[in-house]
């Protein structure tokens, strides 16, 4: 279950911006917004946008003015989201914003013409905040979005608005995607213009046979109503997906015809080549452990395979590697090859793929790389975060592209231990760097590359007075498994005596807990400061967790999550009550999402270790929770002995077993993790006469923040029941 609650239990809500590249516009995660030049950047500055120059903080060029941005009789447009033309001459603003599922993606668009000085809405005649992923063609001249599942463009001089697609319904959806595709492969954005503004390719997927998951809301009026979303559960077949090619002259599209059944695959990527007249294609089959990489003619729609990777657990995405952003194909020597992620050798490496399918490796040794932060053609480096001797930190290295260095360069200094971030202007002189640790707050500077020279911003420095700052330490099981973990000793603490500990658990494949940032230590669901109170803070970090530790021990949990996970916790925790300032009987654990599943699973398979547990959102049985997820990890569950461990990794199939004290939370219009969960688990625990205490919180989401009161209301139940049951203070 993807989540978003690591160390804090709070939602980390990530605003959408559309990034201009090459011609093409995406929409994609916030992040800087660099100039075609490497060295000016875009910034929003009240209602306008600036231009800044990252050489020197004090330049800046007023590029568009609140004035330009007023709609005669109206109040200033709230920039959500921009982006230029290719040209630079148009500025198309996102505003008037609308949540789909996770973040904004629906909203009103408008073009600024900075030649013109006119200011246009797109999409005039459609419902109010109804577009989404508009793209200004990378001729100029035209705009094209989604609205109601079909795709139109529109001529920017004209105001003509074309459909491209006329089949879009609630379940035919043409340039988005369903819940599954989006919630599990970050897939948000599902068309793309050609490179000569002729053609869009676009995805359709089919969910008219996906089953309804009814949420029932019985609080909005007075008589309760149903909530339908499409959403396929682990076993059940997923949406069907095919990519097809729209001729914007005469609105006719073409199928790829890509080899298999269009329901047992997905298709998680897809981009134009550079040529005008191919596309290319990922397609992963349904169990997620196949991949082949397809180029198709956009003219006849026919296909080649140039690429093809099998795994003996699943395949990751782009996703992963991307900072979750699928969006884009990296090209080098002007479409000859491209870049290419694997873990082919127990590493995440990366490589270089030709046009006939020859791969070159280009970083080597056992180390994972952690992200790809930026392709320099001309200077002949790839640069990527990574961290060989520690996994709980990250930082910045460079490789040549042509494969021929034998050891990684690291760039980021050593005198700063934890976590590096940069964002990389398109030119690799220039990034912006972030720099945050366990203990010091995040600070940001401009630097250039490759000498990591300061230019602008705080200079960056290690907090030398925090007082009781996160430990970081290693423990070793009774099985041989060597984990990292981080804990907060109680202020004043004395070792003489016996202090209770509460764990924060994930221990999925879509999170770290362990890692040397700010936040680590922090509990946002407590209620005042648990080392003032007296509690031990702890994490550790077990095998499935998506740690720079090699692919062994990220897959270790193939067919095993409920099992593998769960064990680790629990023997790390073993290790850690024979440490003498540990109070064996005051031992707690909480967790959100899969961190609720791990934390029912501990407490119902290991009640000798964990007397207290607070589960929130949690997955209850792994064959209710969507598809692409749970069988990714699991397998696909086509008989018997496939659904056999999803059932034994499930919390409700131990929940006879509890003994120790169990507060279960959830949110009745979670769409994520379905409130049936909590019910499944509550029948089990009433069937063996199981006491608990249950909090629900009616038409909640996953994130339960929605409504008047209610995160104070988290805190203080989360708080006082932690106080009731695991008491604070030395003894």
């Amino acid at each position: 279950m993807k989540t978003r609650f690591y160390h804090s239990g709070f939602a980390i809500l990530t605003i959408f911006l559309l990034l201009s590249f090459q011609g093409k516009v995406y929409a994609q995660r916030s992040g800087t917004i660099w100039a075609k030049d490497g060295y000016q950047y875009y910034k929003v500055d009240g209602s306008g946008i600036d231009e800044l120059d990252a050489r020197d903080a004090s330049k800046k060029t007023i590029i568009v003015t609140k004035d330009m941005l007023t709609p005669q009789g109206k109040a200033p447009l709230a920039i959500r989201g921009f982006s230029f033309s290719d040209d630079g001459n148009k500025v198309l603003i996102f505003t008037n914003t609308k949540r789909v599922w996770r973040y904004n993606t629906r909203g009103d668009y408008w073009v600024y013409d900075i030649t013109a000085k006119t200011l246009k809405q797109l999409g005039r005649g459609k419902p109010e905040s109804s577009l989404m992923f508009a793209k200004i063609s990378p001729d100029g001249t035209k705009a094209a979005y989604v609205s109601g599942h079909n795709i139109y463009v529109e001529d920017l001089a004209s105001g003509e608005i074309k459909p491209m697609t006329t089949d879009g319904t609630t379940r035919l959806i043409n340039g988005t995607f369903d819940w599954a595709y989006e919630e599990e492969f970050d897939c948000r954005d599902g068309f793309r213009w050609s490179p000569d503004s002729k053609l869009i390719a676009y995805w359709q997927i089919d969910a008219r046979k996906i089953k309804n998951y009814l949420m029932l809301n019985t609080t909005d009026s007075i008589y309760p109503y149903t909530i339908p979303v499409e959403y396929p559960v682990a076993g059940e077949d997923p949406s069907s997906c095919k990519i097809g090619v729209v001729n914007i002259g005469d609105a006719k599209t073409t199928w790829i015809d890509i080899p298999g059944d269009n329901v047992q695959h997905y298709i998680p990527r897809m981009e134009w080549t550079t040529n005008s007249n191919e596309i290319i294609l990922e397609q992963l089959n349904r169990a997620q452990n196949e991949s082949k990489i397809f180029v198709g003619n956009a003219s006849n729609g026919t296909t080649r395979v140039i690429h093809t990777e099998t795994d003996n657990a699943w395949i990751d995405g782009k996703a992963r590697w991307n900072d979750g952003n699928p969006v884009g194909w990296d090209w080098l020597k002007n479409g000859k090859e491209f870049i290419w992620v694997s873990e082919k050798d127990g590493w995440r490496h990366i490589y270089r793929i030709g046009e006939n399918g020859k791969e070159t490796l280009i970083t080597r040794g056992k180390y994972d790389i952690i992200k790809l932060n930026c392709i320099d053609e001309v200077g002949g480096y790839v640069y990527f975060t990574a961290s060989p001797d520690n996994a709980t930190q990250k930082y910045l290295f460079r490789v040549k592209l042509n494969g021929s260095s034998k050891v990684p360069e690291r760039l980021t200094p050593n005198d700063l231990p934890g976590t590096h971030n940069y964002d990389i202007s398109p030119s690799a002189k220039i990034a912006i760097h972030n720099f945050s640790n366990s203990y010091t707050q995040p600070q940001t500077e401009t630097i250039t590359l490759p000498d990591n020279k300061h230019i602008s911003g705080v200079t960056l420095a290690i907090n030398k007075e925090v007082k009781n700052k996160p430990e970081f330490f290693k423990v070793k099981t009774a099985d041989g498994i060597e984990m990292d973990g981080w804990m907060v000793k109680p202020t004043n603490f004395d070792p003489n005596k016996k202090y209770p500990v509460v764990f924060t658990v994930y221990a999925e494949p879509a999170g770290q807990t362990v890692v040397d940032s700010y936040g680590a230590g922090h509990n946002g669901l407590y209620v005042g400061s648990m080392a003032d109170d007296g509690y031990i803070y702890m994490a550790v970090e077990g095998r499935g967790a998506p740690a720079p530790k090699g692919a062994a021990w990220r897959k270790a949990i193939y067919k095993n999550i409920g099992i593998i996970n769960i064990r680790d916790q629990a023997m790390a925790a073993k290790e850690i009550l024979k440490w003498p300032f540990v109070d064996s009987t005051r031992i707690a654990v909480h967790g959100w999402s899969g961190g609720g599943s791990t934390t029912l699973n501990l407490l119902f398979q290991y009640p000798d270790i964990y007397k207290t547990g607070i589960a929130v959102a949690a997955v209850g049985w792994q064959l209710s929770y969507d598809n692409i997820y749970q069988e990714r990890y699991m397998g696909v569950p086509t008989d018997e002995a496939g659904r056999e461990p999803f059932i034994k990794g499930s919390p409700v199939t131990y929940a006879k077993n509890l003994r120790g004290n169990l507060l279960y939370i959830h949110g009745t219009g979670d769409d994520n993790v379905h409130y049936r969960n909590a019910e499944l688990l509550i029948n089990e625990l009433i069937k063996y006469n199981r006491q608990f205490q249950l909090m629900s919180y009616p038409n909640r989401s996953h994130g339960i923040y929605e409504g008047e009161g209610t995160t104070l209301h988290l805190r203080t139940l989360f708080t006082k029941y932690l106080k009731e049951h695991c008491p604070p203070g030395g003894r």
